[in-house]
């Protein structure tokens, strides 16, 4: 059967509209030829009804008790032959009084059935012996006080006659009428869906290499409009995506080959000369550096990885927010008593936080950690915890670092993006840091901002709140 299918749409679409007039005109002829077949015999009837009246005028009983039709009112003898009706007359017994001569021998109907002519006319349609179709009007009509039933009927078969010539000419007309309309609806169908295949033409050029060309949009209100700027919006997000994803693999490509090369060169460099234990060991110690750099690189593209893909779940809980800021400071606590800098948390006790408490810490730990790194020894970080009015909470993390260019300040949260020029001269990261943070608590439903000036730089996040929690007592200076 998927053989038959036609494999073009707009054949289909012409097939489709071709059974669908199809059946339009043939229910439309059929109730055309219902109305004409009613009307015709509705006029039937009507004459019947008249002539049944003449007819009480025109019996009479002879002097022998037989009834007869007078015959006398023609003007010419011809006039006889224009009567088409035939003529019965029973008793309401059932006994035949009179027939004229067109229905001759045949009957009309039978005996009399209970209550026919009473009251008005009665008229159905019946087939005579012969098979002809007739439609029979029948009255009660008393006659020199005999009570007779008149039966009158004309021939239904002009009626069926006019009703086939209808059938007939509506079927020589039908295949010509489709014909025509097959090819219209074809054409129309092949005009409408022109721009469909002018896209289709469009998209079999487009490759991975061609993501920045568009399909034609056409009118703009229509369908396929519609349909062609949703192609182009999702064509302009997989160029993104693409281009993302190459700016990506070349950065982790070049961020695991820096300390892959120093290893192998510390390495090379301490096999080609002789040297102490003390000159070894500080070889090994340089080369588990950079390990645990590359170590901290890995673990920072597959959290990257398994964000894009979704697959890390979030396990909710309501916790602190300035109890939070704790933990994150006390994981960096070595590398801000080598900096000899000043850690405060600060704020609400009470304000809590309900989300994912693993992931919004390591958020926090990214961005002290961004602070620490680019402050000068001796400078100072602050935590601040507020509650919002819109059932908000607020984490500002502040510190005297160099700050960062405004020009800078938008693409701080991009994956291995690096202000090198601003901050010099303490060995900058892989760029991942502020990019799983934003990534952290936008999962939350949250935002993260970042205000900079030459005094340093402020990140600002907004959290939903979680409730309220029970403060614990603990010293805000973390350093």
């Amino acid at each position: 059967m998927s053989s038959l299918r036609p494999k073009h749409v707009r054949t289909r679409l012409a097939l489709w509209y071709v059974a669908l007039l199809a059946t339009i005109l043939v229910l439309s002829w059929g109730l055309v030829g219902l109305f004409l077949f009613l009307q015709l015999r509705s006029q039937v009837d009507h004459y019947a009804v008249q002539d049944i009246e003449t007819v009480e005028g025109l019996l009479f009983f002879n002097s022998a008790g037989q009834l007869e039709l007078r015959e006398d009112y023609h003007n010419h003898e011809e006039s006889k032959q224009v009567l088409e009706w035939l003529l019965e007359v029973r008793t309401p017994s059932g006994d035949i009084l009179y027939r004229n001569e067109r229905l001759g021998g045949r009957s009309l109907g039978g005996v009399p059935f209970f209550g026919e002519g009473v009251g008005g006319y009665s008229v159905r349609s019946l087939r005579l012996q012969d098979g002809t179709r007739v439609r029979l009007a029948s009255r009660r009509h008393s006659l020199d006080g005999r009570v007779l039933i008149i039966r009158l009927a004309y021939s239904e078969e002009a009626v069926w006659a006019r009703v086939k010539e209808l059938a007939v000419s509506s079927a020589l007309a039908l295949p010509f009428v489709l014909a025509i309309a097959g090819f219209v609806g074809y054409w129309l169908a092949r005009r409408a869906l022109a721009p469909v295949e002018r896209m289709t033409q469009r998209a079999e050029h487009i490759t991975a290499g061609l993501l920045h060309e568009r399909l034609p949009a056409g009118s703009a209100d229509d369908e396929l409009g519609h349909l062609a700027r949703v192609f182009n919006d999702l064509l302009s997000r997989l160029e993104h995506s693409f281009e993302q994803l190459r700016r990506f693999t070349s950065d982790a490509s070049h961020e695991l080959r820096t300390p892959l090369t120093l290893i192998r060169s510390v390495g090379e460099v301490a096999l080609q000369k002789s040297g102490t234990i003390e000159e070894y060991r500080d070889t090994i110690g340089s080369m588990l550096e950079e390990v645990n750099h590359l170590t901290s690189l890995i673990e920072n593209l597959l959290t990257i990885a398994r964000a894009d893909a979704g697959q890390i779940p979030l396990h909710r809980s309501v916790f602190g927010a300035a109890e939070l800021a704790r933990e994150a400071g006390g994981l960096l606590e070595v590398l801000i008593d080598d900096k000899r800098q000043a850690l405060r948390i600060e704020g609400d006790e009470r304000v809590s936080l309900e989300g994912d408490r693993l992931l919004l810490r390591q958020a926090l730990v990214n961005i002290i950690h961004n602070a620490v790194k680019y402050t000068p020894a001796g400078g100072a970080i602050s935590v601040r915890v507020a509650r919002e009015m819109d059932d908000r909470v607020r984490l500002e993390i502040a510190d005297t670092g160099p700050g960062i260019p405004p020009e800078h300040a938008a693409k701080i949260f991009d994956r291995f993006y690096r202000v090198d020029e601003a901050r010099t001269g303490n060995g900058s990261g892989a760029g991942l840091g502020l990019s799983i943070a934003q990534w952290a608590v936008q999962m939350h439903g949250g935002q993260i901002k970042l205000k900079s000036s030459t005094g340093g730089c402020l990140f600002q996040i907004w959290l939903p709140e979680g409730g309220r929690v029970q403060p614990k007592p603990s010293h805000n200076n973390v350093a």
